[in-house]
């Protein structure tokens, strides 16, 4: 049993770290929330054949990166590796992809065969965020401004937002042609995973880290010569209004994402605070894939935020947790019960209530509530449970802050409780 361990590439999160965790969380659903945008939740396992059609079979992610198995009806299944497709399949699945425009947000696990670091596990979990129904340059530049504010809202710094244009199918493929004849025409200097990449997704040796092929790179062809005026006046629009709403951004003409789906608008924002694995959010459109996976031919543009990279970056303040609101010392059978009912009437007033049930002395309990830095304590004796009574008192020698209440005297213990709470309102 000693020699159990988790999974490499997993990890497991303590309530230590989960109050970060949660504290993010929260901010990031206050924002959604005041972004109109609506929460979704599909399930952590799908069909394979959703993530073939919709991410695509030569991509790294489906061809490498999957976790997929046979369940006992022989069908083959996946573990989720992103969210979009999820999204999509269950809009398409419920008759909603013929709907008006749609905001919608997720979060939760996905997974991935990846080699573990700092920010990236093989189950991972990601906030993603989908704008389905409108093809306007308008969504594009809606949602990428919601991105930004969002880590704005976190504190994150160093904050850096690259943004390319991929055109529509008939642009890439244009491009994508005239790249794989210069790649042919250089297959030999080329690493040897571009090499792979030649035939099976070309578009992924743009932004290879080999810095041989990356110079080499210099020379081939640019996606951004191949885009129909259409595609750049577009391009332009975006551009136009990031800038008047002072939103920084970098052209990357080398920027593709790893997914199949997208078309037009590509982006990323990166942290300087992450070094070599910067990126904290990526997105882009992707106006195809709800008809490719068998639903309305609808327009939709999306991004995901990586959360364990989110948590390397946010700051202290994210790590501080609420204290006890009160403390339930108690001695003897009678006290014991009593103290039970209090503290689930006082977890119905919102208040953070811990009971002693190690029945030691009231001074060992005294200390304990001490170390727990509780705002109060309330102690129930034998002598206070005959009377159905508590005291109740600051965590202080003062014993003007001491009052005793009866246990049925609702009004008595919500004027205490604001004393405890100042924010507090029944």
């Amino acid at each position: 049993m000693n020699n159990l361990r988790n999974l490499r590439g997993t990890a497991d999160l303590m309530p230590d770290q989960l109050i970060k965790w949660q504290n993010v969380e929260s901010i990031l659903r206050e924002q959604l929330q005041r972004s109109s945008v609506k929460e979704i939740r599909t399930p952590i396992i799908e069909m394979t054949e959703l993530f073939e059609r919709g991410i695509g079979e030569t991509t790294d992610v489906v061809s490498k990166e999957m976790y997929t198995f046979l369940d006992r009806g022989e069908r083959s299944c996946t573990l989720r590796p992103e969210g979009t497709a999820s999204v999509v399949r269950a809009i398409i699945n419920n008759g909603l992809s013929n709907n008006s425009y749609q905001k919608l947000w997720y979060m939760g696990p996905m997974f991935r065969y990846e080699r573990p670091q700092a920010g990236r596990q093989r189950q991972f979990h990601q906030l993603g965020v989908e704008y389905i129904g409108s093809n306007s340059p308008r969504s594009d530049v809606e949602l990428i401004s919601l991105a930004w504010d969002i880590l704005q809202k976190l504190g994150i710094k160093n904050l850096n937002l690259e943004i390319n244009s991929l055109g529509d199918i008939e642009d890439r493929e244009n491009y994508q042609n005239s790249f794989i004849e210069w790649l042919e025409s250089n297959y030999k200097l080329l690493d040897i995973d571009s090499q792979k990449r030649v035939k099976k997704n070309p578009l992924r040796i743009l932004d290879t880290k080999n810095s041989e092929t990356q110079n080499l790179l210099k020379n081939a062809p640019v996606l951004i010569d191949f885009l129909s005026q259409k595609s750049l006046d577009r391009y332009a629009l975006i551009k136009e209004n990031l800038d008047f709403l002072k939103i920084p951004f970098i052209e990357n003409v080398k920027l593709v994402r790893g997914l199949d789906y997208y078309t037009h608008t590509a982006f990323e924002i990166t942290s300087g605070e992450l070094g070599s694995q910067a990126t904290v959010c990526g997105g882009g459109r992707y106006d195809n894939l709800i008809k490719q996976i068998g639903g309305n031919d609808s327009p939709a543009i999306g991004f995901a935020i990586g959360l364990e990279r989110l948590m390397l970056l946010v700051g202290k303040n994210f790590e501080i947790k609420r204290d006890i609101d009160v403390y339930i010392i108690n001695k003897g059978m009678r006290a014991e019960a009593m103290a039970h009912k209090l503290s689930s009437k006082l977890r119905k007033y919102d208040v953070i209530t811990e009971m002693d049930v190690s029945g030691s002395s009231i001074s060992k309990q005294l200390k304990k509530a001490n170390k727990c830095k509780t705002k109060s304590i309330i102690v129930i004796g034998e002598e206070e449970a005959m009377k159905n009574q508590f005291k109740i008192r600051l965590f202080s020698n003062n014993k003007d802050k001491e009052k005793i209440i009866n246990l049925d005297d609702d009004d008595g213990l919500e004027k205490w409780l604001k004393n405890i709470i100042p924010d507090y309102s029944a």
